[in-house]
């Protein structure tokens, strides 16, 4: 059974720094890419980073790009998303999935299993 869950969201101010990591099961976590999407409220989920298998390849979307860091330690099969210079906008449930691929696919809809989401509140 695959499990992903996400851990270290709560509610920070505007300009805070936040740590948020997803404990993979389930599957070979070293061999897949693995990625953050977040939800805002009334809108669609959108994706935020990935990381491929072995780590040396990530990817952010522009919104965040400077500001989050993803990475992952294959040893203890988690993921992180280090989240900096936090704004309004990044209010969101933010959740962890993977498209059991080794590199993160361009196509969105082949990520698969999901955590149930971590809140991520910013207040300014």
């Amino acid at each position: 059974q695959v499990q992903l869950v996400e851990s270290g969201g709560g509610l920070v101010q505007a300009g805070d720094s936040l740590r948020l990591s997803c404990a993979v099961s389930g599957l070979p976590f070293s061999m897949y890419a693995m990625a953050w999407f977040r939800q805002a409220t009334g809108q669609e989920r959108e994706f935020v980073a990935a990381i491929s298998w072995t780590g040396d390849t990530t990817l952010y979307a522009d919104s965040v790009k400077g500001r989050f860091t993803i990475s992952r330690d294959n040893m203890k099969k988690t993921f992180s998303l280090q989240m900096s210079g936090l704004k309004s906008e990044d209010a969101a449930l933010y959740y962890c999935t993977t498209a059991e691929r080794a590199t993160p696919p361009a196509d969105h809809g082949l990520y698969k299993y999901w955590g149930q989401g971590t809140q991520v509140t910013v207040s300014s």
